[in-house]
């Protein structure tokens, strides 16, 4: 996609001294960015900004699906460790997914008001993984004879997921 930029230099004395700023217009209006290093291309600060945005949108994604920082847990030791576990539980649903077709990873029958078009959201990408599973623990129970006790279990196992 092509923009259009202006850049120049400028002073600020908080950021200690010259500083590089960029000017981006975005659909009718323009769109301010700095960088304390003066010596940095136009191109290179609008791709930070960019990669920025990439890495808040991912933030936001695994507190709201995962529920990071929400963990009640003792210390902060214990804390840390909780959100490093979100990340990797994220990371992990991302990659399986990126190789399904989209309509196995959105099941709008639910919501018919939904846009069936829309994309599917890291929320539907987790879901269509639980669905997986939960499909495939089914299907094990069931091979062969299953007895009362794995009935029992699997009962007991889909209840926890439900509430």
């Amino acid at each position: 996609m092509v923009k259009t930029l202006k850049t120049f230099l400028a002073t600020w004395p908080p950021a200690g001294g010259v500083i590089r700023g960029v000017l981006v217009q975005e659909q009718g209006e323009w769109l301010a960015y700095c960088c304390t290093d003066p010596e940095a291309t136009a191109e290179e600060i609008v791709e930070a900004v960019a990669d920025r945005g990439a890495i808040e949108e991912t933030f936001q994604d695994v507190k709201e699906v995962w529920g990071a920082g929400q963990q009640q847990v003792r210390n902060r030791v214990a804390s840390v460790g909780c959100f490093n576990l979100n990340g990797w539980r994220y990371s992990l649903v991302e990659a399986w997914s990126w190789e399904q077709p989209e309509d196995a990873l959105v099941d709008r029958s639910q919501s018919p008001w939904e846009d069936a078009s829309r994309r599917p959201s890291p929320a539907d990408r987790r879901k269509a993984l639980q669905r997986l599973i939960l499909r495939e623990e089914i299907e094990t129970v069931l091979r062969g004879r299953p007895t009362r006790a794995e009935f029992r279990c699997l009962a007991e196992r889909l209840l926890r997921v439900a509430c």
